[in-house]
């Protein structure tokens, strides 16, 4: 049997931890056989030696500078596992690309921030870069664009990318309760973290999108050109009104080649009971992907966790062991094009706008002047409750029209003084023929 290949570990933390513990139990057993080679730990490296881990340490050898792991002799491969964009994260990336070593990452923000350097230090390095673990977890999906799919011309990618506005989107329709509420109950379950922001405001998603837009259309990734609306603005009233109409509400992250560039965004959508994705509950993800020949595939699974992650990144490290990696985005680091992006208010769609306002004489007449004054065709207008003087809930479904139109007349509307809250503003994707 070949050498053994050797594991350098920076970050013990949830999947750093899954990762020690899938190498350790199963290295003599089925991964040496598929590596076709031993693979082990060599060294690791973490905030505090001394923390109880559940795992036993004390056989490998012990960093407490990251980057040291970089310049190990006895480390061929380093599994980067702290996250972040700035700081020794990078560092630590750059130093083992430097030192020609493979490096194999779950770290999404670094990738979708620092790709153009990512790409840089690849052109020069021997080394490789292996990312399986960044985007959805356990699910393939990032081996299933650039390996399964490589034959097709892909024309979008999109899909629920976060866990955790999933389960709170499903919860707020499952059991009628507020955003805030089912927020707390996600916290307590471990679904959300104690500061939520990166996920609720749809960062975390647009991170992983540029990266699956990066690998679907060839192009360096371009976090900045992802437009991003969060979920916390989503009442009850929304969820409600939108299965009346025969739809549910998803964080979608939605990557598409059009004419005029690439369309990326993050944002609450409905979408069509009966379309797949509308079923997908709970903390799983699920990412759909158009390709020419071989039509819409679907990939789904838990997309964060211990172990699900740590899945991810062994089937990376198995990939080095028998010497199959392939490029960061499936192409010589030199081919990748600088993204063109596509100008997101000229995209062409229908809304759901909610509102709520004064129930009293000509509140309407005065939101339909701005519409018409904007060019929005309204579709049908949904109204629940009578409250002469008081606010009600108003809820307008237009006809396809421009993002720019559309923001234009919201803008408008909420300077109204019969508009109490500020209008709530949705798209909805049937994604045409993709379904």
């Amino acid at each position: 049997m070949n050498a053994p290949l050797k594991i350098g570990i920076a970050g013990l933390g949830t999947v750093g931890v899954g990762v020690f513990r899938l190498l350790v139990e199963h290295a003599a057993g089925f991964i040496s056989d598929r590596s076709q080679r031993p693979v082990v730990v060599a060294a690791v490296s973490s905030r505090d030696k001394g923390k109880c881990r559940g795992i036993d340490i004390s056989k490998v050898r012990w960093h407490d500078n990251p980057v040291a792991l970089a310049d190990d002799e006895d480390v061929d491969v380093v599994v980067e596992l702290m996250g972040g964009s700035e700081g020794v994260a990078f560092d630590l990336i750059r130093k083992a690309l430097e030192n020609g070593k493979h490096v194999v990452t779950a770290n999404k923000a670094l990738l979708a921030l620092r790709s153009v350097e990512i790409l840089e230090l690849l052109k020069k390095s021997k080394g490789t870069l292996s990312c399986e673990a960044a985007v959805a977890g356990g699910v393939p999906i990032i081996k299933g664009i650039r390996e399964g799919l490589a034959a097709n011309k892909i024309s979008a990618v999109y899909g629920i990318l976060n866990g955790t506005c999933n389960f709170i989107l499903s919860e707020m329709r499952s059991t009628g309760c507020d955003f805030d509420d089912v927020l707390k109950e996600a916290q307590v379950k471990g679904y959300a973290e104690a500061d939520p922001s990166f996920d609720i405001d749809g960062i975390d998603s647009g991170h992983k999108l540029s990266i699956l837009a990066g690998l679907a259309f060839g192009c360096v990734p371009d976090f900045s050109s992802v437009h991003i609306r969060g979920i916390s603005n989503i009442s009850p009233i929304d969820i409600e009104f939108a299965e009346d109409l025969g739809y549910r509400v998803k964080l979608l992250g939605i990557a598409r080649r059009t004419e005029k560039g690439i369309e990326q965004s993050v944002e609450p959508c409905l979408v069509p009971e009966s379309a797949p994705i509308a079923s997908v509950d709970g903390t799983l993800n699920a990412v759909y992907v158009d390709g020419d020949y071989v039509g819409n595939v679907l990939f789904t699974g838990e997309g964060a966790g211990g172990e699900p992650t740590a899945s991810a990144v062994v089937a990376d490290i198995i990939d080095v062991a028998r010497g199959r990696v392939l490029p960061f985005l499936g192409m010589a680091s030199s081919k990748a094009e600088i993204l063109k992006p596509a100008d997101i208010n000229e995209r062409i769609g229908s809304y759901f706008l909610r509102l709520i306002m004064l129930d009293q004489m000509g509140v309407l007449a005065d939101v339909s002047a701005i519409l018409r004054d904007c060019c929005v065709s309204i579709e049908s207008v949904l109204q629940r409750g009578h409250s002469f003087g008081q606010p009600v809930p108003v809820i307008l479904i237009s006809h396809e029209m421009s993002e720019g139109g559309m923001l234009k007349a919201v803008k408008l509307i909420s300077k109204l003084k019969s508009v109490v809250k500020s209008p709530h503003l949705m798209r909805i994707e049937t994604f045409g023929t993709i379904y």
